[in-house]
């Protein structure tokens, strides 16, 4: 059974109860958790506040050595983390060793901006005086992470705390513990001072909930449902505590007249079936011009009925394992059906796989609808899984009205070869992130984050650390 990493000890239940996880292939056992208590949240974050102080004034450099020593230990874990991952999770094994190496590839990007932290000088009235900025880190920081990509999204809030001179309690998915447990070990064996990182287990109404309410916690970073997260951030007003939340989205590609269509569709089927299209960033709808949607159309639904196969998530061949809970599937089931049920056409998949490899997992196929209303749900809600409305549009105005007609705001991207319309696209596009003429990857080097009920805050880039710093002025006078 897998624990909890508390003030640099390794703990078991405190309850007498556990976590069962299972894997969403076939329903068999592949571990169990112990299920944390209010008492191991009290343990963790008085861990996590006592190690502060001499984490926040240890030499940036020092805590720099230890992220990129975490990275080599990390790496050396690749294929076991990533293989709890995929049992755990249900994506594929390669997609699972990508994500594992992206956290080491995270520990390092951040380990080299955490000595380049820097105030500023600034002139005042009085020349007897002047005044500088100082940075100090914010101090506990709790991290809630989802089930869809654990690893990449603990990273993402782990990095930028340590490098800032924060300390964490991380709480991971309770469906997806092992993968973090695992490489949250690996990392820490790299010489963290005891209470550094610190992990807990449990579901979100019991852990999560007294991790966010507790007064010795001063940041929450969050991600997963926009409802979850307005409930993150009514918990947290109690005590003023700040907040990065990054939740959910229904990110629109635009297909223009003048797009390289087998790029775009391409582009389009791996930005909605990569992990059975449980990503934030997906494509969920898809607006194409007249004049090349036909060709889209084609193109597109070839690709969805012969390029994402289904399958074990150890199979070589298998590009889309299950989604990850019966639930998940029953939601996107009925997404579809009421589409369908008001006019849609299905073009690809639309029903559960038939045989017997598909008959304990939750698997459903690649899916492709036209004709669905602007008002059915596949349209007007997030759909967390493999099935994407294409709409017919006649120019950019309207593709672009379109897009913005939304709750979120998260990412976006358009195809063309009229840096014109690009343009226009990226400052007019409601949406946190907008990619030209390729596929939807966020990128360590570029802030990442939404707008609108897609959250606030960025996650990636330099500017992830502001949300982990405070900037305090100092006046120094002459004595």
């Amino acid at each position: 059974m897998a624990q909890m990493l508390i003030n640099g000890e390794l703990v078991g239940t405190q309850s007498g109860t556990t976590i069962t996880v299972r894997n969403p292939a076939n329903g068999e056992v592949v571990g169990e958790v112990p299920r944390g208590t209010a008492a191991a949240v009290d343990a963790a974050v008085g861990a996590a506040a006592k190690a502060f102080p001499a984490w926040a004034s240890m030499p940036a450099t020092k805590r720099a050595q230890l992220m990129h020593e975490a990275a080599r230990k990390m790496h050396e874990v690749v294929d076991e983390v990533a293989k709890l991952l995929s049992l755990e999770q249900g994506k594929p094994l390669a997609h699972a060793k990508l994500e594992a190496s992206r956290v080491a590839e995270n520990l390092e990007y951040f380990a080299g901006l955490a000595d380049k932290l820097r105030g500023d000088y600034i002139p005042l009235d009085d020349p007897a005086k002047f005044g500088i900025t100082i940075r100090r880190p914010v101090g506990v920081v709790a991290a809630i992470t989802p089930w869809n990509f654990p690893l990449t999204l603990f990273a993402n809030k782990l990095c930028p705390a340590l490098a800032a001179g924060c300390t964490i309690v991380l709480k991971p998915a309770s469906t997806t513990p092992l993968a973090t447990q695992r490489a949250i070990e690996a990392i820490n064996s790299a010489g963290f001072p005891a209470g550094v990182i610190n992990t807990l287990h449990g579901s979100g109404s019991e852990i999560g909930d007294a991790l966010v309410s507790h007064p010795r916690i001063h940041k929450v970073a969050f991600t997963g449902q926009t409802e979850t997260g307005k409930r993150i951030m009514q918990l947290a007003a109690k005590n003023v505590t700040r907040v990065t939340l990054e939740l959910g989205g229904s990110d629109a590609m635009i297909v223009a007249d003048d797009a390289d269509v087998r790029r775009a569709t391409a582009a389009a089927a791996i930005g909605r079936f990569f992990n059975a299209g449980q990503a934030c960033l997906a494509v969920k709808r898809i607006f194409v011009f007249e004049k090349v949607a036909e060709e889209f159309m084609t193109k597109f639904t070839d690709r969805a009925l012969k390029e994402w196969k289904l399958g074990d998530q150890f199979a070589a061949d298998t590009k889309m394992g299950p989604l990850h809970t019966e639930h998940q599937r029953a939601e996107v089931e009925s997404q579809v059906a009421d589409a369908v049920k008001r006019g849609a056409r299905v073009l690809a998949g639309g029903k559960r796989p038939e045989g017997a490899e598909y008959a304990k997992g939750w698997y459903y196929p690649a899916t492709v609808l036209a004709d669905a209303p602007e008002d059915s749900r596949v349209a007007t809600e997030e759909v967390f899984g493999p099935a994407v409305p294409v709409f017919i549009v006649k120019d950019l105005d309207e593709a672009i009205a379109k897009a913005n007609s939304t709750v979120y705001g998260l990412g976006s991207s358009i195809f063309t070869k009229d840096m014109a319309k690009a343009r226009r696209a990226a400052e007019q596009l409601e949406a946190g992130y907008t990619w030209v003429n390729d596929i939807q990857v966020a990128y360590d080097q570029l802030p990442f984050g939404g707008t609108k009920q897609s959250g606030f805050g960025k996650e990636h880039g330099i500017e992830a650390l502001e949300g982990y710093l405070e900037k305090k002025s100092v006046v120094l006078a002459s004595g």
